[in-house]
């Protein structure tokens, strides 16, 4: 199956902390990849490596082909970034900021329909920097999927939901597979990856201790017993 997304070998270090030990792993396209670890394997800084926002020390990232450190306007457009610290403006209003954001490509989707998939007319009156948890979870959401990306990165984005705002967004998720996008997933629920995943990664220390379809990684195991024992202090 081809690979849309492809990390080969990455080393990433600040100071003397490891983030990424020759981390190698692929997302199939049109696939929903997810990406698990404890705290500290690394899974965001893959994200920002794979993302154009980081530079690994060593190695090489491909996303569509490109190296997104050096990638165009372009080929950014065609790719959609959710990440854990969304750097959303504090001080504007989410209907105004996704407006903004929808004028920088091509052919996006329509703001109010994405506002309203994702709950986020609700909201609509009240500034960023007011909103709760879950509600910034959702604006970022939206902001991500407005260009229609062949490619969408989600850094944990059911984190801080409650059910209700986990199923949207799992429903979106698929959704979005069922179009044929390659959505690239990182998460510490079991549930989620069960739920959504095609391809499964399991990162621990900066390295990649598990990778493929859920059944080729589970093995007739629960997904939770496969990632304690692989993951537990001293397995990598």
């Amino acid at each position: 199956m081809t690979a849309a997304v492809t990390l080969s070998d990455l080393h990433r270090s600040f100071g003397r902390v490891t983030a990424l030990d020759g981390l190698t792993w692929s997302a199939p396209a049109g696939r929903v990849t997810a990406v698990l670890g404890p705290n500290g394997a690394g899974k965001t800084t893959a994200v920002e490596c794979a993302v154009g926002l980081a530079r690994p020390d060593r190695g090489a990232v491909r996303v569509l082909g490109a190296d997104p450190w050096q990638a165009d306007a372009d080929h950014r457009a065609r790719v959609g970034v959710m990440l854990q610290a969304g750097g959303l403006p504090n001080g504007t209003k989410p209907l105004r900021l996704l407006r903004h954001l929808a004028r920088l490509y091509a052919d996006p989707l329509d703001v109010d329909d994405v506002a309203e998939r994702l709950g986020v007319t609700q909201f609509a009156g009240t500034t960023v920097r007011r909103l709760s948890g879950g509600q910034k979870q959702r604006l970022a959401l939206a902001a991500a999927l407005l260009g229609r990306p062949e490619v969408l990165f989600l850094d944990e984005p059911a984190a801080g939901l409650d059910p209700h705002g986990r199923l949207d967004v799992w429903d979106l998720v698929a959704a979005q597979r069922d179009a044929g996008t390659t959505v690239v997933v990182t998460t510490h629920s079991f549930e989620e990856a069960e739920r959504l995943a095609d391809h499964l990664v399991i990162m621990n220390a900066g390295r990649t201790v598990a990778e493929g379809t859920p059944g080729s990684v589970t093995a007739g195991r629960s997904l939770e017993d496969v990632y304690f024992s692989l993951t537990r202090k001293g397995a990598a």
